[in-house]
């Protein structure tokens, strides 16, 4: 079977996550592509109101799997807090995978992004402070840490240790902040390994075997594609690729797979 897309026509906040939630009952998996948790869907059901960030509008469905692809940054303690929060609600989280491949927000990530955006001035481009763009700018100069480094610990500490030296010196000699310990980055990163160890998969590979049993895949678009960082209103827009672009390389999936694309649009007065 091919997959599916839904995506903002705009700049976001169209209502995709009902959209989604409403055609997800239909499909064998839901699949994030672009972006972190600076979207958020809305979904409400039987079991209460869920606001999603990460964790694919999806989840809510019976066998349906919630993926998360490797265009997406991962902020973990973001993640682990929605999963606590819908497995609480009595949700199985047991079909969510994450792609060793997805970039992971640091801690020195959300503080640059802060740092940055104040030193802006009248000049801020009105960034959520969340450490979006700083992720995303370390994986295209590739000094990212991604989801599969945290579960190799003994490559992972020197990977930290010289990253948070550089980190640290843009932080305290071009900022003017406080530098973060390595003992507490390190600590986190290894509670994070713990976390994630149980979700981390080749989600490409997941995919392309939903496709080839003929099973029915669901792409959910993050933001919109007015914030698409080539396509967008530059430059007050994200920092990945949201419209349908985005699709192929966040999820490594051929681009003749996506058969169909659905646009949703809000209207303004």
């Amino acid at each position: 079977m091919p997959a599916y897309a839904v995506i903002g026509g705009q700049w976001g906040d169209e209502g995709k996550g009902k959209v989604i939630d409403y055609l997800a009952g239909d499909v064998d998996s839901v699949v994030r592509y672009a972006g972190g948790n600076n979207a958020g869907h809305t979904v409400v059901n039987d079991k209460g109101t869920f606001q999603l960030h990460l964790v694919p509008s999806g989840i809510c469905w019976p066998n349906v799997y919630g993926i998360i692809g490797n265009g997406v940054v991962v902020d973990p303690d973001v993640l682990v807090g929605e999963l606590t929060e819908i497995a609480a609600r009595g949700i199985d989280t047991s079909k969510l995978f994450i792609s060793e491949r997805a970039h992971v927000i640091m801690p020195y990530h959300v503080v640059l992004d802060r740092l940055e955006e104040e030193a802006r001035g009248e000049a801020a481009i009105g960034t959520t402070g969340r450490g979006i763009g700083p992720a995303y700018m370390d994986k295209t100069g590739r000094m990212g840490i991604r989801v599969g480094d945290l579960l190799d610990w003994e490559a992972l500490v020197p990977m930290v240790e010289q990253l948070l030296k550089h980190k640290n010196a843009l932080i305290t000699k071009i900022y003017g902040g406080e530098p973060l310990a390595l003992d507490d980055v390190v600590a986190k990163c290894r509670l994070w390994g713990d976390q994630m160890s149980p979700y981390a998969k080749a989600t490409e590979q997941l995919i392309q075997d939903l496709l080839d049993n003929g099973k029915k895949v669901l792409l959910e678009g993050a933001q919109g594609t007015l914030l698409d960082i080539d396509h967008g209103s530059y430059p007050y827009v994200t920092s990945s690729s949201p419209s349908i672009g985005g699709a192929c390389t966040g999820l490594g999936l051929n681009p003749q797979a996506i058969k169909g694309v659905l646009g949703v649009f809000k209207a303004y007065s």
